[in-house]
């Protein structure tokens, strides 16, 4: 299969250069990651997919600064990661909200860390209480959501410290179908509002055409970049996009490729 390689012409905020990635034991060595090259421009919407065990996850957090590469660099607006930063935010699978604090509580624990005065703090989470539509749920407690509602406020919470990169390992793959496509299209909202550079990974294809301006696939053994996919889908999106033709041969060619591999 020949692959679309496209390069974004976006001004890249995020370089990764030659990266890899080994783990060693004493008895044996596993490759993760080799020659990882890629370019992620400003407010750019790239999402990884890919097989189990390919890597992805070891790329985001790289990207997060909560592992060192074995070689290559990873630059982001010019600078050289070397450990976590204020200038990303990470949003997991699992809610990782503090069950003791409410929802807006925990919107605004960032920035009470950076000791912002309570008045802008409040004029910051009332903000993203409305953007993400949970003004009535300011005084809850992440155990009286939804599944749906404290991602919500996971994606708040990160976006609160105005992060230039938020990364995103599979956000919505423990939610019910209908509530992943309610918070897909709420994170494209979000997206559109905020222009925060996204990293997303996800399993899912049609996630990834959906969400995306440019998908990346991976491989594994070891875990490389095999592809790079524009998606030809106009900026605005909802039910109707996942019927385009566009829509669906993207979603066919990314699913051929991967049940193939390379």
């Amino acid at each position: 299969m020949k692959l679309a390689v496209q390069v974004s012409r976006a001004e890249p905020l995020i370089t990764i250069s030659g990266l890899g990635k080994v783990y060693r034991t004493k008895k044996s060595e596993f490759v993760a990651l080799q020659d990882i090259h890629l370019n992620i421009g400003n407010h750019e919407f790239l999402t990884l997919i890919g097989p189990s065990g390919c890597g992805k996850s070891t790329l985001l957090r790289i990207l997060a600064g909560l592992e060192e590469a074995t070689e290559g660099v990873v630059f982001i607006d010019g600078e050289p990661v070397d450990g976590p930063g204020a200038d990303r935010g990470m949003v997991f699978q699992s809610y990782t909200l503090f069950p003791w604090l409410t929802v807006r509580q925990n919107i605004e624990y960032g920035l009470k860390l950076k000791g912002v005065p309570m008045l802008e703090r409040r004029h910051v989470s009332d903000f993203y209480l409305r953007m993400i539509r949970l003004e009535r749920f300011a005084n809850a407690y992440p155990k009286q959501l939804s599944g749906g509602m404290k991602q919500r406020v996971a994606i708040a919470r990160a976006l609160a410290n105005k992060p230039k990169v938020l990364l995103m390992d599979e956000p919505f793959g423990a939610l019910d179908a209908q509530t992943k496509q309610e918070m897909q299209e709420l994170l494209l909202e979000v997206w559109e509002k905020e222009k925060t550079t996204v990293v997303f990974i996800t399993h899912d294809i049609e996630e990834a055409v959906f969400l995306s301006q440019r998908i990346c696939v991976m491989g594994a053994n070891p875990g490389r970049i095999i592809g790079e996919y524009p998606v030809p889908l106009p900026s605005k999106r909802g039910e109707d996009t996942r019927l385009l033709p566009a829509f669906t041969a993207l979603k066919r060619e990314l699913t051929a490729l991967l049940r193939h591999g390379r």
